[in-house]
């Protein structure tokens, strides 16, 4: 798929397959691979100039995305006005700044976070489903394979300094386990969809998936990947079953996600002491138990937009201080928003998760064909991760990217499928028109 073609009046510029190709640039650089890598020191950390310079990289990206949207400013408004919700959340940053412990920071982090959204929007509204499958299956593909490549070849790069712990061409472990479940995931939609012909493809991602995977060693991430195919198969079942069974199964199934929470609270502490594990999770538990006070000290509103886990901030300091270890975040996706936003921000993100998480079900059941099976089971395997990572609301970052993604793709094409008695052939809502089918 050529950028530039040249026609009987010159060269012209291929703006389809521009779009795809700055697409999947743009993903490969929002997701953290092989540039800090080169930027790391000696102990693998990465400095304020390093950071910096990564900060340069993702210029790019802001002009792909801002020119996307300049062009197809008509569907870029639908989509807005399709969600209205989420323009509000987007909000929030910009206006913690008037109490938050670090408004510079803030604001900073806030129109970072506004141009990340703002790719999501571009994603959104220029490719299907099924379509973006394909441009993170190539780029997911293309990052796993050289982390496998890069163990084989230089295997102390490869590897975490200490630990040796594999993180392929990423800067940590956490990071190739997390890119290694979102491999495992898309490779296996492509598996289970035998109209895209990658079959072989596939299978080999899978593999270099799994050992990435098992390489990283990262719990989140299994946990993710185990939650990833008990939910393939829910919504397989809930989109081939009607009525009284669909609703028994959504039922069954709240109620087993809930037990296994409740028995997580419960025993997990337990168990992993009597088999000799860390009962504190990586220290996740303490730090938490501390976090909670603090979101309890500034309960409505939090204390500003990515503010709290700052060198300026007393709170934090008296954490870290206790814990003996400067943790970045809260390794706790809600916990960190509540820090954020507090409660009041914490229930809008709330509706808009739930509001979702609906519209992805109601789309995969009504038009499976359209490949939302993907979207949905990333949407909520990003909840699950969240109970151990921070990965909500985060700029510059691929995975929040595609999470924002398809909470924008669901509002968009809900209101058409619903109205539509053909959703297969075209969608035409409000006078938004878009071709489903893979072009």
């Amino acid at each position: 798929m050529k950028v530039f073609q040249r026609t009987a009046s010159g060269l012209a510029v291929d703006w389809r397959a521009m779009e795809c190709w700055g697409a999947g640039i743009s993903l490969f650089l929002q997701m953290g691979a092989f540039f800090p890598l080169l930027l790391t020191d000696a102990d693998g950390a990465l400095g304020d100039p390093a950071k910096a310079k990564l900060r340069l990289i993702c210029l790019p990206v802001y002009a792909f995305a801002g020119l996307i949207v300049i062009r197809n400013s008509r569907q870029f408004l639908i989509a807005v006005r399709r969600n209205l919700l989420l323009p509000v959340i987007l909000a929030l940053p910009f206006l913690s700044v008037l109490w938050s412990v670090g408004p510079s920071t803030t604001l900073r982090r806030a129109v970072g976070l506004l141009f990340t959204v703002l790719l999501a929007y571009a994603l959104a509204i220029r490719f299907t489903p099924r379509q973006l499958l394909l441009i993170v299956f190539a780029t997911l593909g293309v990052c796993i394979v050289l982390s496998v490549a890069m163990l084989a070849v230089s295997p102390e790069l490869a590897r975490m300094p200490g630990d040796g712990a594999m993180r392929g061409v990423f800067i940590n472990k956490n990071s190739l386990g997390w890119f290694a479940c979102m491999m495992l995931l898309v490779a296996t939609i492509v598996l289970l969809d035998g109209t895209l012909g990658l079959r072989r493809t596939a299978f080999v991602l899978l593999v270099a998936g799994g050992i990435c995977l098992a390489g990283s060693g990262s719990m989140t991430a299994m946990i993710a990947t185990g939650s990833v195919y008990c939910l393939i198969g829910f919504y397989t079942i809930l989109q081939r079953t009607r009525g009284i069974g669909r609703v028994v199964i959504i039922l069954v199934s709240l109620q087993f996600s809930v037990g296994i929470l409740i028995l997580l609270h419960e025993f997990l502490v337990p168990f992993l002491e009597a088999l000799g594990k860390d009962a504190t999770l990586t220290g996740r538990v303490p730090l938490w138990e501390l976090v909670d006070r603090q979101i309890a000290d500034h309960l409505l509103f939090g204390y500003g937009y990515q503010a709290f886990w700052t060198e300026a901030n007393p709170s934090a300091w008296a954490i870290w201080s206790k814990i003996l270890w400067q943790a970045p975040h809260a390794h706790n996706g809600f916990r960190d928003t509540m820090l954020s936003f507090g409660l009041c921000g914490m229930m809008l993100f709330v509706i808009l998760l739930v509001r979702a998480v609906y519209q992805g079900a109601v789309l995969q059941c009504r038009d499976p064909s359209f490949g939302w099976l993907w979207l949905n089971v990333y949407t909520v395997m990003m909840l699950v991760m969240n109970l151990t990572e921070s990965l909500f609301l985060i700029q510059n970052d691929a995975i929040f990217i595609l999470f924002a993604t398809g909470v924008i793709m669901f509002s968009l094409h809900a209101p058409a499928v619903s109205l539509n008695p053909y959703p297969h052939i075209y969608a035409r809502t409000r006078g938004f028109t878009v071709e489903l089918q893979v072009s």
